[in-house]
This record gives structure tokens, sequence and C-alpha cells, in this order.
């Protein structure tokens, strides 16, 4: 069975006639013939009394409603299959993790906003292992994380690398550490912390880095907001280790202090340097989108370019 045979049908039962049916589908009339015997043998059923007027047999007239059914469907699907191709989706869906819809991605979202009107912009703040997660899943359309191999690779995937930064220490403005212009490792270890849940990125990291260190990671209290970070931390007793585009708010916050880390250390032998890689991510189909493009080309142009800005100023 094939579609234009099902439009031929539809175009018989409206017009009573094959020639008028022939004439309104663009095609000869022997045309439309063979296409109705070739449905009429891959049905078992005759749909038509070949009369003078064509009128639907009972076989006819239960396949009638299916049909215009089925050809209805296939209207519908390529009518929104062509305004996708068009850049005319309802919503363009993005998973960020947190620090960046706190800090960089806003004129972003601006820009995309007055770009793109008729696009609803959805944005769920999610840790980077949950952030790829659903975009494998079709669930959003773009993720920017923090850069996991193991979650990124595949032949669909397209990973565009945006900035790396340097992870620092947050602490309460009086807290021992605090008096450190650069805080060093064999210090920060002494002091309990309070990190990302499971299945964050920067919560992987750092059990990482204190692993390599063979340093045991005092990890007392599990948040997921970068606001319950600095409310924990402004109690004076816990630290935290976070990027740096986490902290900016709490640079302006008398109640607490952020500072480096050392970038040597004569008492551990690892090396302290301590970056995360921020990375943004979606599937090659999802880049011929129009409005996703639109995004992906915004993020590259302007969230580096504020990040290098910013480390400048600084």
């Amino acid at each position: 069975m094939r579609l234009e045979q099902l439009q031929a049908f539809l175009a018989i039962a409206q017009t009573g006639s094959f020639q008028q049916a022939a004439r309104k589908c663009s095609v000869t009339q022997s045309t439309i013939s063979r296409q109705i015997q070739a449905l009429e043998a891959d049905l078992g059923i005759e749909l038509f009394h070949r009369t003078n007027h064509a009128k639907l047999t009972l076989g006819g007239e239960r396949l009638l409603p299916r049909a215009r059914k089925i050809c209805q469907e296939w209207q519908t699907a390529t009518e929104e299959l062509a305004d996708l191709i068009a850049g005319k989706q309802p919503e363009l869906c993005i998973a960020a993790i947190h620090s960046l819809c706190s800090s960089y991605l806003p004129p972003v979202l601006q820009k995309f906003c007055h770009d793109y009107p008729d696009v609803q912009l959805r944005v769920t703040s999610l840790g980077s292992d949950r952030a790829l997660k659903v975009l494998k899943d079709g669930l959003v359309d773009l993720a920017i994380v923090m850069n996991n191999r193991f979650l990124t690779t595949g032949r669909e995937m397209v990973v565009e690398v945006l900035y790396d930064e340097p992870i620092e220490v947050l602490t309460a403005a009086n807290h021992p550490l605090a008096q450190y212009e650069y805080i060093p490792w064999s210090e920060l270890i002494r002091y309990p912390q309070v990190v990302f849940k499971d299945g964050y990125g920067m919560q992987r990291l750092i059990q990482d880095r204190f692993e390599r260190l063979e340093a045991k990671l005092q990890a007392v209290l599990e948040v997921n907001t970068l606001d319950a970070f600095r409310g924990v931390v402004r109690q004076g007793e816990l630290i935290a280790l976070l990027p740096h585009s986490a902290l900016i708010e709490a640079g302006c916050d008398p109640t607490l202090a952020v500072r480096p880390l050392a970038s040597n250390n004569t008492i551990l032998p690892e090396s302290s340097s301590l970056t995360r890689r921020v990375v943004m991510v979606t599937t090659q189909d999802r880049l011929q989108i129009p409005p996703i493009k639109h995004f992906w080309e915004l993020v590259r142009e302007n969230i580096p370019l504020q990040f290098d800005q910013e480390r400048s100023a600084s």
C-alpha cells in the first residue's frame, strides 16, 4: 500500500469520478485506475462499483475514514517537519550547570529571545551527568556541562569546548584559611567540606584529586545549589571547592572569602593546579535546526568572551 494510492482513493470518493479524481491529483486517468487496482489487489477487496458514477463498495466505505486519517496524519507530519527545517519549532530546551545559569548564560538567553521571539526557551539547571542523560534521552536540545568524555562520546554527539576555569576555595570571611592569599593543599585538607551530591561532575573531580593526593576528603555535607553552598559556608566551619564562575556573587559578599589554590606545594608532591573544562554538547541532527544552531553560535561567541574579559579585569 502506497500513500498516493490512498490519496487517489480519497479523490475518487470525493468527486465520484475517476476522471475528475485524475484531474484533482494532476495525473492521467489510467494512472488513477492502476493505483486503485493495485490498492484493491493489496487489500483483496473491491473499493468501488464500476458504474457511470464511482460509488463506494462496503469495503470502500469501511476504508474511507481510515484513509482520511492516514492522509491527514501524513499532511500534519510533513507540515511539522517543514516548520522544523524552517526554524518554526515551538520551543528550545536547554540543560546547563548551575554556575552558568547564574553567571554567563543570562545575556545569551536574552539575545536568543530577542532573535527568536516565537520560540519558547526553556532552561533547566542540572548537574553535568544528569544534563547529558536528558540530552541523550531527547528531553533537551542542548547541554552546557562540565566535560565528561565517557558521556560525550558517540558519532552523533557534537562537543564544543567553551573554556577551562580554575577551582577556588570558598570560606567564611573569618575562617583560618581566609588569611592565605593562596591556599596550600596541605592546609586545605585539614578542614571539613560541603560538596555537591553524587552525580555532579564537581564532586567527582574533587574526590579524584584527593585520592591522587592520598588525602582524605572530609565531606560532611552534600548540597546542590550555589545559594546552599554560600549559606552553609557563611556559618564559619565548613569550606567548599567550587569553580570560578560559581563564586562571582560570593566575591562581593563581605561575610565570605574566595581564595585561589597555591600553584605549587612542597609537602604534597602532586601538582596542585585544579581546573574544570566546560563544554557545550548537542547532536548532529539537532545542529541542523536553525534555532538550535543560532543558540549554539550565541554561546560560542559570548560565553568564552565574557570569561576572558572577566579574567583580564581580575
